[in-house]
């Protein structure tokens, strides 16, 4: 069974994702910040990782970046609410897989998430 983990401080997305993709026979992780997110990479594995950009503590392009530096190449997929155009391209830098925009689209997150589990 794929593994998914959702990195969000939004408690709604977090457990809505989950859910939604728990439903598609998906093992869905969840970590509310950056530290817990780099944690759980470590023991789990995930096969892809959901990571909002904009978090307290550690934000999703410094979690990105600690991945890639420790020669970490989990699949990344950002998440952002803003259109901030630099920062999905300093992330599509450090690599990730894509990017998707909040409010989540669910048609789209699945197509996008599927794409890269399946």
């Amino acid at each position: 069974m794929p593994k998914l983990l959702i990195v969000d401080d939004e408690i709604d997305i977090r457990e809505f994702s989950k859910r939604f993709f728990q439903k598609r026979n998906i093992d869905v992780l969840t970590a509310s910040g950056g530290r817990e997110a780099l944690k759980l990479i470590e023991d789990e594995s995930p096969d892809l990782v959901l990571l909002d950009v904009h978090m307290e503590e550690i934000n999703g392009i410094e979690v990105l970046k600690s991945l890639r530096e420790r020669n970490d190449n989990t699949n990344v997929i950002m998440v952002t609410g803003a259109e901030e155009e630099h920062i999905i391209n300093e992330a599509t830098n450090w690599g990730i897989k894509g990017y998707i925009h909040k409010p989540l689209v669910l048609e789209e997150l699945e197509k996008i998430v599927l794409t890269e589990l399946l």
